[in-house]
């Protein structure tokens, strides 16, 4: 099991200097520090514990996020989304659970992440009405259960200048949370024992929160053209880190 004791000091270190990072690359970006922090961990703690202890962390980090931008929330796009993620999420656990990492999941996740990236000019951002996000959430709570980090897929779906970016960091944190919430549920239920692994979580959660506090203060100083700029970095990052996952296997 992945316990404290487990680790040297200096994966210990790396590890939390990972969740600082990636929490505050998605407190400025609104998108894939929850895929690095993910493809990081999962160097020291095997892939069947990591999912769930880094959706506890995470659920934990987003709901520290969600009280900085709190009042910037668009509860039209999460609502329809809450809806499909509970959906997705309950089908997978009962269903599919233990079809571990899909190839075509991966694949097309990692084509949505480059079209957002890539695309050309004249093609049109991803701008779906409030009610089809409940789409968004049944693909995001499917995958959520299978694959841990869901952030690319709902990056790709807020890259859109009809939103600001507190709105765009507030709501997709909100639509995490949900999705990370329902994993607590769903692995209980697959028998995974959160409370063996409790300090590890707290501690990671811990660094993440700190991440995410230093994200925020910077995000109210950063104009809307930088934040999609580098928004669509990070995405890319994530994107190439997932294509060589698909290449590895």
């Amino acid at each position: 099991m992945a316990e404290l004791g487990e680790f040297s000091n200096l994966t210990l270190a790396l590890l939390l200097a990972v969740c600082v990072a990636s929490a505050f690359i998605s407190a400025v970006t609104g998108g894939a520090g929850g895929v690095l922090m993910f493809a990081a961990l999962n160097v020291a703690i095997p892939l069947r514990m990591l999912v769930p202890i880094h959706g506890a962390v995470q659920l934990l980090n987003n709901l520290a996020r969600i009280w900085y931008v709190r009042d910037h929330i668009r509860w039209n796009l999460c609502l329809p989304f809450f809806i499909g993620c509970t959906l997705g999420a309950a089908a997978m656990t009962l269903g599919m659970a233990s079809l571990s990492w899909e190839l075509l999941p991966l694949a097309l996740l990692a084509l949505l992440i480059f079209y957002t990236v890539f695309k050309p000019g004249q093609l049109p951002e991803i701008r779906l009405a409030p009610r089809n996000y409940f789409w968004v959430g049944l693909a995001a709570g499917t995958l959520g259960i299978l694959a841990g980090a869901v952030d690319p897929l709902l990056a790709a779906f807020f890259v859109r200048r009809d939103l600001a970016p507190k709105e765009v960091v507030a709501s997709k944190s909100v639509m995490q949370a949900w999705c990370h919430a329902l994993k607590i549920p769903a692995f209980i239920y697959l028998g995974f024992a959160f409370s063996d692994h409790l300090e590890l979580i707290l501690l990671l959660t811990v660094a993440a929160v700190i991440g995410t506090r230093v994200g925020v203060a910077l995000l109210n100083r950063i104009d809307s053209e930088l934040f999609f700029k580098l928004m669509r970095v990070a995405l890319l990052m994530a994107g190439l880190r997932i294509t060589y996952q698909l290449i590895a296997m």
